[in-house]
């Protein structure tokens, strides 16, 4: 089975994902480091070199790769991942994929993404924290109808990483 977890940016798909792998005795890919590695060039770099078209286009071909060759493996996707190129009707009509989504309130991502802007290449532009706020209103807007087709919903506000964890692993089964 392939565990693919999907949400916005920083809701703890990577941090979540690492650790639900080692309790599961699973393999951890984090997609954007899967790129990086393929590409040899950061995520930032392909935005900036090559532009968010050519990286959504090589986005979903190694999402598909790694759907066909992989086992037994936590994925973390992207924010965006499941928002584009068909990508969630891919993780949908594979049968050896569960999909979870980890929702997390837009003050939550605020606070957690408010210190990440100079990494983050979709927010990087943003100078103010209302600014960053209203951004992830719009942007969540756009993209809860892809992540609300997850099998799994988990709402993290307010909950420790073991109560995550748990939840997560319940639902699987």
């Amino acid at each position: 089975m392939i565990i693919v977890l999907i949400g916005y940016m920083a809701s703890g798909k990577s941090s979540l994902g690492k650790v639900l792998a080692k309790k599961l005795h699973y393999n951890f890919i984090d997609l954007d480091d899967f790129i990086e590695s393929k590409e040899r060039m950061t995520v930032k770099d392909i935005f900036n070199f090559k532009g968010e078209i050519y990286f959504r286009k090589i986005e979903s071909l190694y999402l598909k790769e790694l759907i066909l060759n992989t086992d037994n493996t936590v994925l973390s996707l992207g924010g965006g991942t499941p928002c584009y190129s068909n990508n969630m009707d891919v993780i949908l009509s594979s049968d050896n994929i569960k999909s979870v989504y980890l929702k997390v309130s837009i003050p939550e991502l605020t606070n957690r993404l408010k210190s990440e802007r100079v990494t983050r290449p979709l927010i990087s532009h943003l100078k103010t924290n209302e600014d960053l706020t209203e951004f992830i209103g719009k942007h969540l807007f756009e993209r809860i109808p892809f992540y609300d087709q997850a099998e799994i919903k988990i709402s993290t506000d307010n909950k420790i990483r073991e109560e995550i964890l748990d939840e997560i692993i319940k639902k699987l089964v």
